[in-house]
């Protein structure tokens, strides 16, 4: 398509270079350009209506197997699951993170706060009803070391852990975990969580890993040491008590969790030994209960009675304090949900299943839930246990109903046996869990790629140690939205310039090769155009054209910028506040004889500049598909600009560049602008544009 360009803001000035040019000259061959298609009346965005048609269209469509499946996502893997084929697998990984997960729910309990047996109850309910809602075929519900710290932390700063109202209110908290999941997940707010930041994640699970080490410590020393989420107070406590220490639990703890952390290791290292990591924590306990049961040490503290039994239908109490749990609940979903739904994640691309994020949250929820009704504290998926579940072979949701039926027998049958577990045995097997959290090589690797990541990674994890869980967490999400908000106020903008041999046009300081043309720059915006950063990059484009580097410059020689060219690519959306910024932009351009081109906007962005009249203000001719497009336009006129002065300010001694367009009788080609300042043509058989990247063997 041929077209010949003219710019409003050069009406004046083109018509005054081409009375005083040579007819020769003024007959500039057209450039062939790739017509922008620009939006129609029809072509508009989806409306809030029309969106819910089409959501509402597509569940009408819904078979009801799809319906089914929607409901209850087991219905997917039971339609598929190979009985010969995956039943055996299923249960030995079932027990497998059965017997992993008696010893280790009691522990994580008393972390809590709580009498063993809730921790029994938390893994018995829940797992089973994850089987059912839940999306993932290998993640491993029950209690955590992490929620059970919050847990701990915050209901004892509310009332003392060995009242009914503590148990009342930790399975409040549960309810109330359970329905914020669920809100989540039915109303697809999963995106929210993207905000918080590995970096940050990582730093406060380092901390808190330290803060549940340390304050497992009692059951070592023999002494009760200060509850708290900070350091400082914990390890003065630690120090104070020294003179109560006692060495019977103390060695029996260390050689208990020696033992767990080889067999981990071995487990980890050994592939033929795999079992041995999941038969840790059941070895520990068993060898410290057959020593107290023949023993009988009393300077090693025991579990005690355990009620033998099934938990009973209970509906939550305490609903008085439910206002004051909402921050603690808000803060255990979204740990909860960063913890098991990146674990659910990286197992179903492992196995190679799709797993829809909300759905695991309304999944997690319901379990949530239900638990509550059956005396559970606020559970989730488990990193470890599901580990040791993918490392077993699970296929499917039976694993998880092997390791719950576990869990039932242990509550009906064996209960009496855990009355002699001693407290440093579980102690043991909760610093031998949390040892894993301490990323130590994290930091390692983010001081190497990005300094700022590791600066978000220590804020958050001194904040955690010493100043306590909470602030910890909403310091290093603070400290992550201000870098994000920072990166996006001020984002990253280019100077383009084309590499030689090609119409390509990349960011001239990443291809120091690549040349720019004179009086025209080539700008990238690399981010969405709205109000917190329209003065920054207004403020960049106003030095891009006063600062130009004119050393690696080609084309006809002029004294300054005549056109600026913005490469809109990356630019995915544009506000109203962005459109006024460049409508300014254009007006201020326009009393300097400067003319604005846009290169390549993607259809939402040219329908906003359409509706908001900025495509008729800076003409539709000076839209391009491509960025090389745009520049063979601005060359012709600003070649057509370099004559018109020319001629103009020697009527009677022609300068030197207009004797030698007299003396060829022909004007520079389009080609010839492009090669470079003013050169004779290239041969016809030889284009500049097809020049390759890499020079010919000789």
């Amino acid at each position: 398509m041929e077209i010949s360009y003219a710019s409003p803001s050069f009406s004046d000035l083109s018509a005054a270079a081409s009375s005083s040019m040579p007819s020769s000259v003024t007959a500039a061959r057209p450039v062939r350009i790739i017509p922008l298609q620009h939006p129609t009346a029809t072509s508009s965005s989806p409306t809030p209506t029309e969106a819910f048609a089409r959501w509402a269209a597509r569940l009408r469509r819904m078979t009801w197997l799809e319906w089914i499946e929607f409901c209850l996502p087991c219905v997917r893997w039971i339609r598929t699951y190979k009985w010969r084929e995956y039943l055996q697998v299923d249960l030995m990984a079932g027990i497998t993170v059965g017997v992993m997960l008696v010893p280790q729910s009691m522990s994580y309990a008393k972390l809590a706060g709580l009498q063993p047996i809730y921790g029994l109850y938390s893994a018995f309910v829940p797992i089973f009803v994850y089987a059912i809602f839940g999306s993932s075929r290998q993640l491993a519900v029950g209690p955590v070391a992490l929620v059970s710290l919050l847990v701990s932390n915050v209901l004892g700063s509310i009332v003392d852990s060995s009242s009914e109202l503590y148990t009342q209110l930790a399975i409040l908290l549960s309810l109330m975990v359970g329905i914020m999941e669920c809100i989540m997940g039915i109303l697809r707010l999963g995106w929210l969580l993207r905000f918080i930041s590995h970096s940050v994640i990582s730093g406060f699970t380092t901390s808190s890993a330290i803060v549940i080490g340390l304050s497992q410590a009692k059951y070592f020393l023999g002494y009760d040491i200060d509850k708290s989420s900070k350091i400082i107070p914990v390890v003065k406590s630690i120090i104070a008590g020294a003179d109560k220490f006692s060495w019977p639990p103390f060695l029996m703890g260390c050689i208990m969790l020696a033992i767990l952390l080889v067999m981990k290791h071995l487990g980890k290292s050994r592939k033929y030994l795999r079992f041995m990591r999941a038969a840790g924590p059941l070895t520990a306990v068993v060898l410290g209960t057959i020593f107290s049961k023949i023993f009988h040490p009393s300077s090693i503290s025991l579990v005690g009675d355990i009620p033998q039994g099934l938990p009973n239908f209970s509906v939550p109490k305490a609903f008085e304090y439910a206002q004051s749990l909402i921050p603690t609940a808000l803060l255990i979903t979204g740990v909860a949900i960063l913890e098991s739904v990146g674990i659910a994640k990286a197992l179903a691309a492992k196995n190679g299943y799709e797993l829809d994020s909300n759905q695991e949250l309304f999944g997690l929820g319901v379990s949530n839930v239900l638990g509550s009704f059956f005396s559970a504290y606020p559970t989730t998926g488990s990193f470890s246990r599901s580990a040791v579940n993918h490392e077993s072979g699970a296929k499917s949701g039976v694993s998880g109903i092997v390791s719950g039926i576990i869990i039932t027998c242990a509550l009906l049958f064996l209960t009496p046996l855990f009355e002699y577990i001693p407290q440093c045995a579980l102690a043991a097997i909760v610093i031998s869990a949390v040892i894993g959290l301490v990323d130590y090589e994290e930091a390692i690797f983010l001081w190497r790629v990005d300094k700022k990541d590791f600066l978000l990674w220590t804020i958050t994890s001194i904040t955690t140690l010493f100043l306590g869980i909470e602030i910890g967490v909403l310091v290093g999400v603070g400290v992550s939205l201000a870098f994000v908000i920072h990166e996006s106020a001020n984002p990253h903008i280019a100077v383009l310039g084309r590499l030689p041999g090609t119409t390509v046009y990349r960011n001239v300081k990443q291809y120091p090769e690549a040349y720019t043309y004179n009086g025209i720059v080539i700008v990238r915006v690399d981010a969405p155009i709205y109000f917190a950063n329209t003065s920054y990059i207004k403020d960049r484009l106003r030095e891009y054209e006063v600062h130009v580097d004119s050393s690696k410059s080609r084309g006809p020689e002029v004294e300054r910028i005549y056109f600026v060219i913005l490469e809109m690519a990356p630019v995915t959306y544009i506000d109203s506040s962005a459109v006024q910024a460049l409508k300014d932009l254009y007006q201020e351009y326009k009393l300097r004889d400067i003319q604005i081109a846009i290169s390549n906007p993607s259809p939402e962005v040219l329908r906003t500049l359409s509706k908001s009249g900025l495509v008729e203000l800076i003409g539709k001719e000076w839209y391009f598909v491509r960025v090389h497009d745009a520049v063979q336009v601005c060359l012709q006129h600003v070649q057509s600009l370099k004559v018109g002065s020319n001629s103009s300010q020697s009527e009677d001694k022609p300068g030197f560049l207009s004797r030698l367009f007299k003396e060829r009788g022909e004007n520079l080609s389009i080609t010839d602008l492009e090669s470079g300042n003013g050169r004779p043509p290239l041969p016809r058989d030889r284009d500049s544009q097809l020049e390759p990247l890499l020079p010919k063997e000789r």
